[in-house]
């Protein structure tokens, strides 16, 4: 995919029962960055990444994804 002059690659692949999306930039300038890991999600139709993507090609923070996962602290 392409915006404003720069390319990226979103992914979301499966781990578990659930979806952990990335994404990969590659710059204007040739400069190649990833974005890693960048939430959890129930299904692989997430626009997230593209989102993410996008906001790091515009300099903007990245946003905040939907879900997150609290994992409980074993019971003493």
């Amino acid at each position: 995919m392409d915006h404003r002059g720069a390319s990226f690659e979103p992914s979301v692949t499966r781990e578990g029962n659930t979806f952990i999306a990335r994404a990969v930039v590659l710059t204007e300038a040739g400069d190649l960055a990833s974005l890693g890991a960048l939430g959890v999600f129930a299904n692989e139709e997430s626009a997230f990444p593209v989102r993410c993507a996008t906001a790091f090609i515009d300099g903007d923070e990245l946003p905040l994804p939907p879900n997150k996962i609290k994992i409980a602290a074993p019971q003493k």
